[in-house]
């Protein structure tokens, strides 16, 4: 029985074009003048000096840190204090209106369904914490941050290792088992599963599948009694 469920955002609750079509073109043109202008900000100069950590240089410039987050970014790595200083750009962006969080319809009217149901709600996502909950604060729907009981992001682990789920677990009041994984990712979803968890794959963008998890293309194709 399905007790809480875990979800991915970018390809399974939103489009991915959402991120790499509107965030992150957003990032890379306004995070050089932020860090600038932030740089003596105590939780952007925690970045930056995360980001010299990360170059093994503790007298990297500012210029060479910028240098180094622009190229992080059209690498699409998933770097914690890139993570980090993009939530903090996305903040401004955000609350200016320049955009709105994306959500699929079939993606909101199904957690809207499951936390009416009693399952608790959770978001696991490679974007940082501060991020997730500027998505869902400013979503096509509003502020949805209710939704959810709790978010993690890479700080508990890369999303393709078990021991990250295994620390989510750890966390959470639920046994593994009773546990739905959602995300658009097969390694995701089998790293998951190793940990104990139920998965479901959503797919959306003609991604590899996998006959090891369920797959459904859209939350209207849910079904209850596969989990049960």
């Amino acid at each position: 029985m399905i007790k809480a469920i875990l979800t991915d955002i970018e390809g399974t609750i939103t489009r991915i074009s959402f991120v790499k079509e509107i965030l992150f073109p957003y990032a890379t043109a306004h995070l050089p003048q932020f860090i600038r202008d932030h740089q003596h900000d105590v939780d952007v100069a925690e970045q930056i000096s995360a980001v010299r950590t990360e170059l093994d240089n503790t007298n990297a410039d500012i210029d060479t840190v910028i240098t180094t987050l622009l190229e992080w970014i059209a690498a699409d790595k998933k770097i914690t204090p890139l993570k980090q200083l993009q939530g903090l750009v996305w903040q401004f962006g955000y609350k200016n209106g320049d955009f709105t969080g994306h959500l699929y319809e079939d993606a909101y009217q199904f957690l809207t369904q499951q936390k009416a149901n009693g399952r608790s709600l959770y978001v696991y996502s490679s974007g940082s914490v501060k991020a997730q909950q500027l998505l869902f604060a400013h979503s096509d729907y509003g502020d949805i941050r209710a939704l959810f009981s709790d978010y993690f992001d890479t700080k508990v682990g890369a999303k393709q290792e078990v021991s990250a789920y295994l620390n989510i677990i750890a966390t959470l009041p639920y046994e593994a088992e009773h546990i739905l994984f959602l995300s658009d990712i097969v390694a995701e979803l089998d790293a998951a599963k190793a940990a104990g968890m139920k998965t479901l794959q959503l797919f959306r963008d003609a991604q590899s599948t996998s006959a090891e998890h369920p797959v459904i293309s859209n939350f209207d194709h849910f079904d209850e009694g596969a989990f049960s």
